[in-house]
């Protein structure tokens, strides 16, 4: 029996179609990955699926469209509400703003069961079960850890163990079709390899799985299906060993060959002279058991005109490194030195977040600006995006526009250093790469000096002329990129690069 059929599907936003012809089908125990560049409808048809599209805003028309034995078409909002979760669930993005912080993990992964009015003595142990599948750790027999693991809150956990939580909400009501959207985008290579892991032995014992994603070395890693949106139409669908090695259409084509893949390209650039030294540094935050160390006896430098990479797990301490070379932060121990007259300014990881929504993009960009830079319009013109969007807001830009409104910003100080959080992670491959591209065009037209910080290997070698690796604040191994991506010396390194590996499936891609 199929768990999701779906025939002709039209989709019809404020006038205009934005999903059209779509037909989709998913059985137990496979995985379909639907793959396409920002706004491609990725995320239109997730909502479609769950029947979160809001009725009086859209236009949902179809041949078919089934979820098990029952069709949707139309579907009240009260049998909406009971298949949700039943029979079909979500595992979000964003784990730390999709569970709420006020809310115990006990509380958010049983919220499912509540609402069907299970008791709270039952439902206890069906949650116990859900986290102990999604590899929450509770302890041996008898469970000694669970408890302590229900009353936290999202807060307490690290990135990869709140998304395992959400994966925990998605399937503790035992639905037979589980969607998860981009579950490994934010996720470092070796805590992404083992929530692709978990959803692959949820599809082993039977789960269908709808794996939305840009990131094509999670597809390739378990998808069996891929069906490739584009402009709003599945414009290919076939097994993916075909689609990953031999695809048939452009826009899949685009996709494969724009993931990052293979060393920086270009003549190795000569470093300068330190503009950024830091020694001896050390941040503590405050913890449950008293200060804890984000960065340990850290010694870094950054010199004129390299792309220094900063790699390693989420929680390693990279962004805490970030601030102190910016700083956003003062050391609790060491000093951070820089050159005379060095100006770094930062790109950060979310945009959107760091943008007041109720300014232009030509205000955004005159409040950053120096007397000596550019104008606004010349600004982003450097940035490769046209004069048009001064007057627009950020929340409607895309994606890619908006990162490329932050480095515009960021060269509006006339910077000699920028330090780059995590600058694609959001992105999509075409994406991505036009900013990767950017960095390095600025790089080398500007002779600008970057930090790139990130937990994917891949987009770091693509970009880097030396990296350092991070682990529990400190760093384990530093060296030029492509002599530590061919002989790691630290068992960490190896790790890392290992799990990038395994994610691709290189028999396949």
């Amino acid at each position: 029996m199929s768990l999701l059929r779906i025939r002709d599907l039209r989709v019809a936003l404020g006038g205009a179609e934005v999903l059209r012809g779509i037909d989709l089908d998913v059985a137990p125990g496979e995985v379909l990955a639907i793959v396409g560049e920002s706004g491609a409808g990725k995320s239109v048809l997730a909502r479609t699926i769950l029947g979160l599209v809001r009725r009086e805003r859209a236009r949902v028309t179809a041949d078919a469209f089934e979820i098990g034995d029952r069709d949707m078409l139309r579907a009240s909002e009260a049998s909406w509400r009971t298949l949700r979760g039943g029979q079909v669930s979500l595992v979000l993005q964003d784990a730390l703003q999709s569970l709420d912080p006020l809310r115990t993990i006990g509380a958010e992964v049983g919220e499912t069961l509540a609402v069907r009015g299970m008791r709270r003595a039952e439902r206890r142990g069906r949650v116990l079960d859900a986290l102990d599948a999604a590899g929450l750790p509770l302890g041996g027999p008898g469970r000694p850890e669970a408890a302590a693991r229900l009353r936290q809150r999202p807060g307490d956990l690290s990135g990869g163990m709140r998304q395992r939580s959400l994966i925990a909400s998605a399937i503790v009501g035992g639905a037979p079709l589980v969607i998860a959207d981009e579950p490994t985008t934010a996720l470092d290579a070796t805590t992404a390899v083992r929530v692709l892991h978990l959803l692959g032995r949820l599809r082993d014992e039977g789960t269908g799985l709808i794996l939305i994603s840009h990131d094509l070395t999670a597809v390739a890693r378990i998808a069996d299906r891929i069906a490739v949106l584009a402009e709003g139409r599945v414009v290919e669908q076939g097994p993916a060993d075909r689609l990953l090695t031999a695809p048939e259409q452009e826009a899949t084509r685009a996709l494969l060959a724009a993931a990052p893949r293979g060393p920086k390209q270009g003549h190795a650039t000569e470093p300068g002279p330190a503009v950024l030294d830091g020694h001896g540094l050390v941040r503590r935050y405050a913890g449950p058991g008293g200060a804890v160390p984000a960065v340990d006896e850290v010694d870094v430098t950054v010199r004129a005109g390299e792309v220094l990479g900063v790699v390693g797990e989420s929680g390693s301490g990279k962004s805490t490194l970030a601030r102190l070379l910016i700083g956003l932060e003062r050391p609790d121990a060491g000093a951070v030195e820089r050159a005379e007259d060095v100006r770094v300014r930062l790109v950060p990881q979310d945009p959107l977040g760091a943008f007041d929504p109720r300014h232009t993009v030509e205000r955004i960009l005159r409040h950053a600006r120096r007397d000596d830079a550019l104008a606004p319009a010349e600004l982003l013109a450097r940035v490769g995006l046209d004069a048009s969007l001064l007057r627009r807001r950020p929340a409607s830009l895309s994606g890619g526009q908006r990162q490329r409104v932050a480095i515009a910003r960021a060269l509006a100080a006339r910077p000699d250093v920028l330090v780059c959080d995590e600058p694609v992670s959001a992105l999509d491959v075409t994406t991505q790469a036009g900013i990767l591209d950017l960095l390095l065009d600025l790089q080398r037209r500007d002779g600008l000096t970057i930090v790139f910080i990130s937990h994917d290997l891949a987009v770091v070698r693509r970009v880097s002329d030396r990296i350092v690796v991070m682990r529990h604040g400190r760093i384990v191994e530093r060296g030029e990129t492509e002599a530590v991506f061919a002989a790691p010396a630290h068992a960490f390194t190896r790790e890392l690069i290992a799990a990038a590996t395994a994610s691709r499936v290189s028999r396949r891609w």
